[in-house]
Parts: structure tokens; C-alpha cells; sequence
């Protein structure tokens, strides 16, 4: 175990910290960690006692007190007058009881200076405001990218014992650890033994398997969404100052950077009308920049039914800074985190705040990916510099991006742009979006399959002509977003002159 993995355990030691709650999904190595600090501080003869809800109270095999309660068990501790280190499992669960509040608050005075330590394990401690001064939490970390490694290296070895053949190169051999980032040991070991099971050639193959697992890991918190994509930068029909910012900053993750001091960018921005492409391009962003992306349902954060929604929310994050780098998509900000802040004084705000935050002090390589339709319900603090790294309106395509637009649902449908007439094409569709774009070339091509022959520039002057664009029927929402953008945020189209935008 890398000795970075428990320095926070050794520093809240030190300190004198008489209780610890770590934060841990994975039990045994916590208190394998533990029981090399006792040997460490006390000498071999000195014992580390753990108590569960199962067990009792036990110091190793034998049981030092049934204690079939969380009260019973903190009696017994308190009563405990030799220097040991005390290890509950199930204690976290019972932390809103007035009884164990008070009985933690004496083990704390009474631990204190006395080489008494009370570690409470959980995956998600949160101490009730009764405790906040008592309980000093601190982070057991995931393997990071080298133990994966090391996991990886001996379940390929032991594959190829068993007959398989080994054609990963050492850089696949990495990304395959990037991919397991966030999995506890174990779950590493599971996930590998069942996309390596008789398996006769390891090859890159095993990359989009672990990737499978890592949806799999996503779904389970049930508030994020892996997001699989597809979809290269080249795809998205225009927006060539957003395209061109990105690929300057596609590399910014790399060792390379950071060796040259350069920081990873933070987040984007993308706010506008309905329709242009936002979506398309945080998975672009994905696609382009080899990171995982994951989408934060805000909307199952509020729902309850994954604990409070501040606890939903952090659970969030830090499922997020354990897999990065990685791009967190957060769609329509401005229904989820902002507007809700605005309307609930408590919760909403308590998450507002959290969020902006965090966005400000982060230090992991999460890339927030946000969106935005409603810009104006964006409070300025989201959009001030510092939070994200640059703001950009997604307005209506020009001449040029909507020509560009064409050009790739065309393509991507099968057929040769060169047989169409695109300029004509981006004259008869002048302020409408990207999605009213795309619905022209799907039903053109309808037509023409039904009709048994090739899609022609007719077809989609057929379907042009029965369309009414979001631009007539919103005018006035249109233009007001337009003007509010215009002060705050950086046009993502290189619009040409006399472009003819509305």
C-alpha cells in the first residue's frame, strides 16, 4: 500500500486527534492500515481493538465484550484505561442518537492525551452540527493509477499462465489503469477477473471492456450517468472559436504540462438558444480530449432518494475527483444548482455554495462541462471569472457554420455533400438551429426512401418549406438572450462579416 494512500491517517495521528472518522469504501485495508500504524506507535504488544453491529467487540479472534449495541460498545472503550487504538465499523450509522453524541463528546475528553485513538469507519460520514468539533474526518484514498497498475499486471499474468495471450503495449497498460480509477481494490480485481475470463488474447479490446465496468460503477450511484460518446470535435457543424480553444487545451493534462507548470483548464461555459449544439459539444470535448464523461442528474440530487441532497451532491464530487481526469457534464445549470438556490434558502443555497466552492478551490483534474438555456437565471457568480475558464454563447449558426451543418448530417447519413447545393442550402435556412438542421436531412431522407431513390436538394426545400424554426416562433426570447449574452460571453461561432445573423 503507497504510503500516500494513508498520510492523512498519519497526520490526524500525530496531530492527537483522539476521534477519526475516515471516509473508506474499503473496510479491511483501512483497518490493515490501522493495525501497521498500532505496531508502529505502540510495539507488537499493544492491541487494536474493532467493534461491529456482527462481531462485538473483538481484538482480533477473541471477543473482548459481546457489546451488541453502539452504546454498549462506547462504554466499553471509555472503560478502556490502556493506550490502544479502538476501531468501529457500524458506529456512523447510529451518529443522530443523543445517547451516543454524548457518550462520543466524554471519549473525546477522555482520549485526549492519552494515546487513545477511536477511528468511526464509513463510506459517507457526515457528523451531525452535535459532533462537528468532536470528529476530525479525513479521506482513506482509492488506488491511484500505480497500484491499478500492479492489480492489472499480475491479473494479465495470471491470464497468460492459463493460456491467454498478452498484445497490450505498456501505454494501453496504463490507460487501462486511468480507466479503473475510482475502483476500490477488490472492485479492480472482480472487474478484471470477469472481462479476463477465458479470454484467448488480451489485447485493447480490454479497454472498452473496463470502460463497460466503469459505467456499470457509475450507475450505481444513481445520480451520475456515464456517458459514452462518439462523436469526434470534427462533427460539430461550426463553432470554430469554441473548437479552436479546445485544442489548445487538449493536452493540458498531460505530465508534459504540469512539468511545465501549465494548470489544467477548470471548466467551460456554453450558454444559448436551444438546439445549437451544446450537448453535441461537451461529448466532443469528451471524444476529443480521451477523458471519461460523466452527467450529474440534478434532478435525482433534490429526489431524496439517494440521501440528503447535500450528501447526494458530495457523494458526486468525490466520485468524480476519484476517477479524474474526467469531465463532469452538468446540463442546464440553470434549473439545477442555480435556480434552485434562488428559491430554497436552505438546501438549494447549502449546494450553491458548495458547488462555487468548489469550482473555485478544486484541485483535482475534473473538467466541468456546463450548459445553459435560460442564461438569464445564471446569477453572476457562476459566470465571474475564476469559476470557469471561459463563457461561451452558442447563438444561431451563421451562413458558414450552417453550410458546415449540412455537410455533416449529410455525411454522416451516407451521402456525398458535394452533390448538394450547400450555400443555397444555408440561405433557405438562415436563423435556424442545428437540431431543425439535422430534422431536415432525417426526413428528407424518408422521403426519398419511400419514395425508393436518391435524396435529392428537393427533397430537403420540401421539407424546409413545411418547418417553422424556433427563431419565428421565440423571436422575442431570442433576441433578448442575444443582447444579455453580448456583455457577458464569448461568441463561439468566427463569424464572418455581414453574416447576416438575426
Amino acid at each position: 500500500m503507497r504510503a500516500e494512500r494513508v498520510a492523512t491517517i498519519k497526520k490526524a495521528l500525530i496531530a492527537g486527534y483522539p476521534i477519526i472518522g475516515i471516509n473508506t469504501y474499503e473496510e479491511e485495508q483501512a483497518v490493515g492500515a490501522l493495525a501497521l500504524f498500532s505496531r508502529s506507535v505502540y510495539g507488537s504488544d499493544r492491541p487494536l481493538l474493532t467493534w461491529d453491529l456482527s462481531h462485538g467487540l473483538t481484538s482480533g479472534e477473541t471477543i473482548v465484550d459481546p457489546a451488541p449495541t453502539p452504546e454498549a460498545a462506547l462504554d466499553c472503550i471509555v472503560a478502556h484505561t490502556e493506550p490502544a487504538f479502538f476501531v468501529c465499523r457500524d458506529l456512523v450509522t447510529f451518529l443522530d442518537r443523543p445517547a451516543i453524541q454524548r457518550r462520543l463528546r466524554d471519549i473525546g475528553s477522555a482520549f485526549r492525551g492519552t494515546n487513545r485513538f477511536l477511528f468511526l469507519l464509513g463510506a459517507d460520514i457526515f457528523p451531525p452540527p452535535a459532533l462537528a468539533k468532536d470528529i476530525h474526518l479525513v479521506d482513506f484514498l482509492l488506488p491511484d493509477t500505480v497500484e491499478l497498475r500492479e492489480i492489472i499486471e499480475k491479473a494479465v499474468a495470471a491470464a497468460v499462465k492459463k493460456g491467454a495471450e498478452n498484445r497490450l503495449t505498456a501505454d494501453q497498460m496504463t490507460q487501462a489503469a486511468v480507466t479503473l480509477k475510482g475502483f476500490t481494490g477488490v472492485e479492480a480485481q472482480y472487474s478484471l477477473n470477469k472481462v479476463l475470463w477465458n479470454l484467448k488474447v488480451i489485447d485493447d479490446s480490454l479497454l472498452m471492456a473496463l470502460s463497460d465496468e466503469k459505467e456499470q460503477m457509475a450507475r450505481k450511484s444513481g445520480i451520475l450517468e456515464y456517458v459514452r460518446v462518439s462523436s469526434s470535435i470534427n462533427e460539430v457543424g461550426g463553432l470554430q472559436n469554441l473548437k479552436d480553444w479546445l485544442v489548445k487545451r487538449k493536452k493540458l493534462f498531460s505530465p508534459e504540462a504540469a512539468a511545465a507548470g501549465i494548470t489544467p483548464p477548470r471548466g467551460l461555459l456554453m450558454m444559448g438558444i436551444s438546439g445549437c449544439g451544446k450537448s453535441l459539444s461537451v461529448k466532443a470535448i469528451s471524444h476529443s480530449w480521451n477523458l471519461p464523461l460523466f452527467r450529474l442528474d440534478m434532478n435525482q440530487i433534490y429526489s431524496g432518494l439517494y440521501g440528503t441532497p447535500e450528501g447526494a451532491f458530495h457523494r458526486a464530487i468525490k466520485f468524480v475527483e476519484a476517477v479524474a481526469p474526467a469531465i463532469l457534464w452538468i446540463d442546464e445549470i440553470e434549473g439545477g444548482i442555480s435556480s434552485v438556490a434562488m428559491k430554497d434558502g436552505s438546501t438549494g443555497s447549502h449546494i450553491f455554495s458548495a458547488f462555487l466552492t468548489w469550482m473555485q478551490e478544486k484541485s483535482a483534474d475534473v473538467f466541468v462541462a456546463a450548459t445553459a438555456n435560460r442564461i438569464d437565471l445564471l446569477p453572476a457568480e457562476i459566470i465571474r471569472k475564476g469559476r470557469f475558464d471561459q463563457v461561451f454563447f452558442i447563438d444561431l449558426p451563421n451562413d458558414k457554420d450552417r453550410e458546415d451543418i449540412f455537410r455533416v448530417h449529410l455525411k454522416r447519413r451516407g451521402n456525398d455533400p458535394a452533390q448538394f447545393d450547400l450555400t443555397l442550402l444555408s440561405v433557405a435556412t438562415e436563423y435556424w438551429n442545428g437540431a431543425e438542421i439535422e430534422h431536415v436531412v432525417e426526413a428528407a431522407m424518408v422521403e426519398a426512401f419511400h419514395r425508393g431513390t436518391p435524396m435529392h436538394q428537393d427533397d430537403l426545400y420540401t421539407i424546409i418549406r413545411g418547418t417553422v424554426p424556433l427563431s419565428r416562433t421565440m423571436s422575442e426570447q431570442i433576441k433578448f438572450i442575444k443582447l444579455w449574452a453580448s456583455e457577458r460571453a464569448v461568441s463561439a461561432s468566427a463569424a464572418p462579416q455581414g453574416d447576416g445573423r438575426a
